[in-house]
């Protein structure tokens, strides 16, 4: 990594990459506020060299997640605003940036939520798929509107992320059923909702989420269950409207077996996605902070937030 690049942002990096900071709302947030460390730390002797040590500590972030597009929304909206020729300025640039990121990401999760508690009736029983913030949120609004509501929630492997949502639904005195995830068609019948969030929103509508989406999403429609995706306008891939796919992240193979037990099966080649793509064709409605849309709709909003394309502010002219 580069020498430039603050202690802070390489422990914000490392902690995205682990996974101790997670959820595309959180790596958003703390993207931001470690590009506002570099920022307000930094020592450059004059402009360029600030915009450049900026655009190092960028990429130090930008490389640890490539699915996770909230994270170079974050850095695009952060770096986008140095338009000062002073250090002092570009300073107050970046950290007047970062911290209005900051402030409309926290107005966008809450905004969300009441968009998506609409759609959520007293009684209804929703299926989670993941972690999702965004659709804890609609789960949160809902409850907070006198709404009486259930969750079916899957343990998603390999992570078992399921795990921390049916922790916090719990603490929102929400009656959880937790399953292993190969048992969700079987409980289908019972929900009025599945409900997940999204790491990417391409511009054809497709979701880019926790790897068993996609499965789930066939499922939930062959036994006609709507499929709401909760996902912040941050979620949204610009660069999709100009052709560029989605990476699919690998991960690790230690999170799915471990070294001993892999040699005791005759080490078979082991693969790790970290998420897979739902079509749209699958998807009801994805509810953003800005009202909710049907799939094939989702770029007119792209391109009302980000033209026709976008830029890559970290790379080094």
């Amino acid at each position: 990594m580069d020498d430039r690049v603050h202690p802070e942002v390489r422990r914000t990096a490392t902690e995205i990459d682990t996974m101790e900071i997670r959820g595309a709302a959180t790596i958003a947030d703390a993207a931001a506020r470690a590009l506002r460390t570099q920022a307000t730390e930094s020592d450059a002797a004059d402009a360029e060299a600030f915009r450049s040590e900026l655009r190092a500590a960028a990429r130090a972030l930008y490389e640890t997640r490539p699915t996770a597009v909230s994270l170079p929304n974050a850095l695009r909206y952060v770096l986008r605003g140095m338009s000062s020729t002073t250090v002092e300025g570009l300073r107050q640039n970046v950290v007047e940036s970062a911290d209005e990121f900051c402030a409309r990401l926290e107005r966008a999760q809450a905004d969300l939520g009441e968009v998506g508690a609409n759609r959520l009736r007293d009684g209804d029983t929703v299926m989670t798929h993941c972690h999702s913030t965004d659709a804890l949120a609609c789960v949160e609004a809902a409850v907070e509107q006198g709404k009486h509501i259930e969750a079916v929630v899957k343990e998603t492997r390999p992570r078992n992320q399921g795990h921390i949502t049916a922790k916090r639904l719990d603490e929102l005195g929400v009656p959880v059923t937790l399953i292993v995830d190969s048992a969700a068609r079987r409980y289908l019948n019972d929900v009025d909702h599945v409900l997940v969030g999204a790491d990417a929103v391409a511009a054809d509508g497709s979701v880019i989420n926790k790897i068993g989406t996609s499965g789930l999403a066939v499922n939930a429609r062959d036994r006609g269950t709507p499929i709401m995706v909760a996902a912040q306008t941050l979620k949204l891939h610009p660069g999709t409207m100009t052709g560029h796919t989605v990476d699919i992240e690998m991960r690790d193979t230690a999170e799915v077996i471990d070294d001993e037990t892999l040699a005791d099966l005759g080490n078979p080649t082991v693969q790790n996605p970290a998420f897979d793509v739902t079509p749209p064709r699958y998807v009801d409605a994805i509810v953003t902070e800005r009202g909710q849309f049907p799939p094939e709709s989702v770029v007119i909003l792209m391109r009302e937030l980000f033209g026709e394309g976008t830029s890559e502010p970290w790379v080094e002219p």
